[in-house]
């Protein structure tokens, strides 16, 4: 298994994320691409002390950036994971 902090990269803030969290007890992380869901899972549990019931994951490809030549770049493709906790658990948002 990998690190917990090697798994969770962030906490997604962002208006979708926020009303998830307030009406589906669902918190969104950006995690790393190769994580499976079991890891994501355990993850979440052992750092912040919660029951996850459930975890859904996003891929994501980078954008294109400097199109305008033949050689471009391509920010980094990322993952996204939708992590559902127990009835009546929190994750405290400081």
């Amino acid at each position: 298994m990998k690190d917990i902090f090697q798994v969770i990269k962030t906490l997604q803030l962002s208006e979708k994320a926020t009303l998830l969290s307030d009406t589906e007890n669902v918190y969104v992380f950006k995690v790393d691409p190769r994580a499976n869901k079991l890891e994501i899972k355990e993850a979440v549990q052992r750092l912040f002390k919660k029951t996850v019931i459930d975890v859904r994951t996003a891929n994501y490809k980078g954008k294109k950036k400097r199109e305008r030549r033949a050689d471009y770049g391509r920010a980094a493709h990322w993952k996204k994971a939708f992590v559902r906790l127990k009835e009546g658990e929190e994750i405290e948002i400081v």
